[in-house]
């Protein structure tokens, strides 16, 4: 067995290799082969703060408890190996210090075999891969958990609640005022207040408990063992308790205050993720119902049903795999009946679910964010198709397309819009970018600044659903508006409801007098089409005109003789 060992080194040699050894920068053992050391190295004795000489001790007694059978098999085997290497905790004379150890054996002149032992110090290696540890799973700015570890945390709870017959509470935090605080402060301040809230609710919670930031002005409480209503509310008023006494920061007393939503273990849910989600669920039923208030999830009032989420799921998988498509509604001209643009509508086919109704899948986007995705892609594949129009009608036409709220909102939003323009070669003045009232109203400062913006690129602003929002008049004189769009609710009932003519009439007078244009959304009889135009509306939409159709349907439409002979008939 010890056939293939070196070749012995002379007694003299190998006393001169222990002087050399002796110099070592790493830590240098001989070992007999059942683990006493023949010698040690001079840094190995001070490292170990022991009194020399080590010579005749086990190496085995200066390894840390967790780490002794693995160095007992490392020796065991090492003769048929040759060469055996191992990152141990070494015992120091003041901590445990991790060492990379490797292990080799040789023949000395006794024709004995020794064990030679080199140990690197791995301590400035192990912190740097802590710390790379912690900034995967923490917040950089609270140092708490963040979502990846949050998800390690509600998972173990589970299985500890599962062996404890006991149920635990999932509470999600937001803070009430955050987003005023950082647009008044900057964003220096708002730092301050999220470190600070975070310190307090860590010190409001239990040792047991778990406090994640999960996002902005998020956080999340794992509390094990809360599981009736009593102590939900118990706990619960005193996180909102904490975070309702000021900030003071930097001369100025800042009040933020906050929301809760809160869901329970079984009773709620039985897996990580929807116990976040029915969580979430009840903080926007929180906030929607007047904030700083604590809401536990409610079935009832659950709008976020299990359909939902497994919807939300199949969205991403949709995004993935092309599902989405864009379909076109005819605009025409309420005289001549001619095409004059189209809106561009979403639509998801799902291989089992078949067509999902936009009003299902565009709110949960809105919520998860990635409308912002969606709705980049359907402008830019909307200003791609009109230029297709374009040169099958051998006409100019316009392509109108709705702007969510989140994404009229996003800081990217105009580099969207350029990159539509610029990559379809569309003109902006063909283009009308439809948005809500209540879009406008949430931010107006902001809203007038970036409907500045999406006027210097030529582009129109239409204001969809007018009438059934805010309606406040004094828009229409502080923002670039081209195009009111009036809504189906105000057409439905035309021309017997005498209330929906007089709207219609003052809306059309108002446009008149600003210089918009208007369009009558909804429009399903020649009754309506008639009314409209005979009252001077020059644009209509619905189902009597055209259905929303794909592309190449909308173009059999334009190049459709009847059109043209029904405009010149007219004219």
């Amino acid at each position: 067995m010890l056939s293939s060992l070196p070749m012995p080194l002379p007694k003299n040699t190998r006393h001169a290799v222990d002087g050399m050894l002796e110099e070592a920068g790493d830590i240098v053992f001989r070992l007999a082969p059942d683990g006493h050391v023949l010698f040690a190295s001079r840094r190995a004795a001070t490292l170990l703060g022991a009194a020399r000489p080590l010579a005749g001790q086990l190496l085995e007694v200066f390894v840390s408890d967790l780490d002794r059978a693995a160095l007992k098999t490392a020796l065991a085997t090492l003769p048929s190996s040759g060469v055996t290497r191992l990152d141990l905790r070494v015992q120091a004379a003041d901590n445990e210090v991790w060492y990379d150890l490797r292990f080799s054996t040789f023949g000395n002149a006794d024709d004995a075999t020794e064990v030679l032992v080199v140990g690197r110090d791995l301590s400035a290696q192990q912190a740097t891969e802590e710390r790379l540890r912690h900034m995967a799973t923490h917040d950089a700015l609270t140092g708490l958990p963040n979502r990846l570890l949050l998800s390690d945390r509600i998972r173990m709870t589970i299985a500890q609640a599962r062996r404890s017959g006991q149920g635990f509470t999932v509470a999600t935090i937001g803070l009430d005022s955050f987003k005023k605080v950082n647009d008044a402060l900057g964003h220096p301040v708002g730092d301050t207040v999220l470190r600070m809230a975070a310190a307090r609710l860590r010190k409001t919670l239990r040792d047991s408990d778990t406090l994640a930031r999960v996002g902005g002005d998020e956080f999340v409480a794992v509390l094990p063992g809360t599981f009736n209503e009593q102590q939900v509310r118990l706990v619960t008023g005193r996180l909102q308790a904490t975070l309702q006494a000021p900030f003071e920061i930097d001369a100025h007393t800042i009040y933020v205050g906050a929301s809760l939503g809160v869901a329970v273990y079984p009773q709620h849910a039985e897996d990580e993720v929807r116990l976040v989600a029915l969580a979430d669920a009840a903080l926007s039923r929180a906030k929607q119902t007047g904030k700083a208030r604590c809401v536990v999830y409610n079935p009832r009032h659950d709008s976020l049903s299990e359909h939902d989420i497994s919807l939300e799921a199949a969205m991403f998988q949709a995004v993935r795999d092309g599902e989405f498509m864009l379909h076109y509604q005819p605009i025409v001209d309420a005289r001549t009946r001619a095409i004059e643009g189209f809106e561009t509508l979403m639509r998801w086919k799902h291989p089992t679910l078949g067509m999902v109704s936009p009003a299902k899948f565009i709110p949960i986007a809105e919520t998860n964010g990635l409308i912002n995705l969606l709705g980049a892609w359907a402008l830019k594949a909307a200003c791609v198709q009109l230029k297709q129009f374009q040169e099958a009608a051998k006409r100019p036409l316009y392509m109108s397309v709705n702007i969510s709220p989140r994404q009229f909102r996003n800081d990217k939003f105009l580099d969207v819009l350029d990159d539509a323009i610029s990559y379809s070669g569309v003109s902006g003045e063909h283009l009308v970018l439809e948005i809500t009232e209540g879009t406008l109203m949430i931010d107006p400062t902001h809203a007038e600044t970036i409907l500045g913006k999406m006027a210097e690129r030529r582009a129109r602003i239409a204001i969809d659903d007018f009438g059934t929002g805010y309606s406040s008049l004094a828009y229409l004189k502080r923002f670039p508006i081209s195009v009111l769009k009036i809504d189906r609710a105000f057409i439905r009932d035309l021309p017997a409801s005498q209330k929906d003519g007089a709207i219609c009439n003052a809306v059309l007078d108002l446009a008149r007098h600003l210089s918009l244009s208007v369009v009558a959304e909804g429009v399903e009889t020649e009754e309506q089409m008639a009314y409209m135009n005979d009252r001077g509306c020059r644009y209509v939409q619905g189902y009597l005109t055209g259905k929303p159709m794909a592309a190449n349907v909308a173009i059999a439409a334009l190049t459709e003789s009847h059109y043209a002979d029904v405009a010149r008939a007219v004219q």
